[in-house]
């Protein structure tokens, strides 16, 4: 099969206009825009190295009989809590606020279901880092994690208490540590504006490893890792991504092309999406849920069937896949936003095992959380990628804690393209 010639991302900006709300314009790198708009940004043209952008001094905004003014999205309700007072030399604000689960959703997450508090901000103790956030990346774990029952490898959110996130921070004072006033760490204690934690829950970041640190929020780990390791990719090799407009599926696809697939699919929810992926991201086609059955839109995109499968949806497209299934193909799972999203802890497909067998297919899940050793070597070449303007780094970058709970309302709806970010302002 012929082999389709990668699109390298070209420097500078680029436009591209989509219907899509909370994603209507697609830039390089460039300062990230006001509270009240939302742009999917696009890293990785080799320019502008070392920058946090749109990172300035926290704001409380008005509070008006428990509401937020100005924020654009409701949410539950905004209080204080505990007592004010002065931290250190009383250079930092005496509160700060953060998202915390008011109650256990059902289907779909609502406003009532979270609440914005305002917490002391307390000075460090020796072995401790104060971190202001400066961005935090929102992802379909969090609505897994706001069920009862425990299915992912860390422990459900409780009622009343802060929400977790993987976040990129500053260091404002870490005594008795190695880090440094202005080190730049990442931690997964996101949904607040300030977060108070041991040294040893903390990674530094650095800064000169990125065009944009805020590109280590990427949640392309998991794809790198089932197109490196799980899928085994051969050149001239059919691979099908699914849900390839998100945060996972956009750079499992960009690796897949690097080593070597020779026909390259994706699905998605929406057209613009599709011609995102096709036009900036060198996906040969894409296939949209709504515009008729995943398996006819598959069989019409390779006729001669699919060689690997990188899922992060599971259901419909990956009982496409496998019906597609050459043999020897290597069906690898990564997640199942089909479940995820509408708050569901289970994602059922029913298999034919004796295809499986007898084409001597492989099915594989794959989780991040076992492959700690080789988050250092993914961020070389992440970043080596992004650099030089091989890989580009998709995302929505949002301003204000006070979105946080609308934006995880968006991505569960397919709203977004890429990574969502929330600069918690």
């Amino acid at each position: 099969m012929r082999r389709r010639p990668r699109r390298a991302p070209g420097p500078g900006a680029r436009h591209r206009d989509g219907p899509a709300p909370g994603a209507g314009t697609v830039y390089g790198i460039g300062a990230a825009p006001g509270a009240g708009t939302a742009t999917v940004h696009e890293i990785g043209s080799g320019h502008e190295t070392g920058s946090v952008h749109g990172v300035g001094a926290a704001t409380v905004p008005e509070v008006r009989n428990g509401a937020e003014v100005g924020s654009g999205h409701e949410v539950g309700s905004v209080h204080e809590v505990g007592s004010v007072h002065e931290v250190g030399s009383g250079a930092l604000p005496p509160t700060y606020r953060e998202v915390r689960l008011a109650a256990r959703p059902g289907r779909d997450p609502r406003p009532e279901h979270f609440e914005i508090v305002r917490a002391p901000l307390r000075p460090p103790a020796a072995g401790q880092v104060l971190v202001r956030n400066l961005v935090l990346r929102i992802g379909a774990a969090t609505r897994t994690l706001m069920a009862d029952e425990q299915v992912l490898p860390m422990a459900p959110y409780q009622p009343g208490q802060p929400l977790r996130g993987t976040a990129l921070g500053a260091v404002i004072a870490a005594p008795g540590t190695s880090l440094r006033s202005g080190d730049l760490v990442r931690h997964d204690l996101g949904w607040q504006q300030y977060a108070l934690l041991p040294a040893a829950q903390v990674r530094r970041v650095d800064p000169a490893r990125w065009p944009d640190p805020a590109a280590c929020l990427s949640q392309g780990f998991v794809g790198w890792l089932a197109v490196d390791r799980a899928a085994r990719i051969e050149p001239g090799d059919t691979v099908l991504v699914t849900g390839a407009a998100g945060g996972v599926g956009c750079i499992a696809g960009q690796f897949a092309r690097l080593r070597g697939a020779g026909r390259l699919i994706g699905t998605t929810g929406s057209r613009w999406k599709a011609d995102h992926l096709t036009d900036r991201l060198g996906f040969d086609t894409v296939l949209v849920r709504g515009e008729g059955p995943i398996e006819d839109q598959l069989r019409a995109a390779a006729p001669d069937g699919v060689d690997v499968l990188v899922d992060t949806v599971g259901g419909e497209q990956f009982r496409a896949a496998l019906a597609l299934a050459r043999r020897r193909a290597r069906l690898v799972v990564v997640g199942a936003l089909a479940g995820q999203a509408g708050g569901g802890t289970r994602t059922v497909t029913a298999l034919d095992t004796l295809a499986l067998c007898s084409r001597g297919i492989t099915v594989s899940g794959l989780s991040a959380a076992d492959h700690g050793a080789d988050v250092e070597r993914w961020e070389e070449e992440f970043s080596a990628g992004l650099r030089t303007g091989l890989l580009t780094f998709p995302h929505v970058r949002l301003t204000g804690i006070d979105r946080a709970p609308a934006a995880l309302r968006d991505l569960l709806a397919g709203r977004h393209l890429g990574t969502v970010l929330v600069e918690p302002t």
